[in-house]
């Protein structure tokens, strides 16, 4: 198990960069600087994108799991 956590942490790191990159950005510059975009109001997931939110909320919730066993597992 100590031997393939490294490798299971790769792959879930790498695909949490891939979930996170392929999500939709609301903010632009000016919201960064605290400016109120009025094009930029709420909205509802749907479809791939509420799936892909939700999958990469259980893959960080996955390496943060991996990360806590290696720590264990290293003592």
């Amino acid at each position: 198990m100590v031997q393939i956590l490294p490798y299971i942490q790769i792959i879930l790191s790498l695909l949490l960069i891939a979930g996170i990159l392929l999500q939709r950005s609301e903010a632009s510059l000016g919201a960064s600087f605290g400016s109120d975009n009025a094009t930029g109001g709420r909205f509802t997931r749907r479809g791939f994108e509420k799936l892909t939110f939700n999958a990469t909320l259980v893959i960080a919730a996955l390496f943060a799991i991996t990360a806590f066993i290696s720590l264990l597992l290293n003592r």
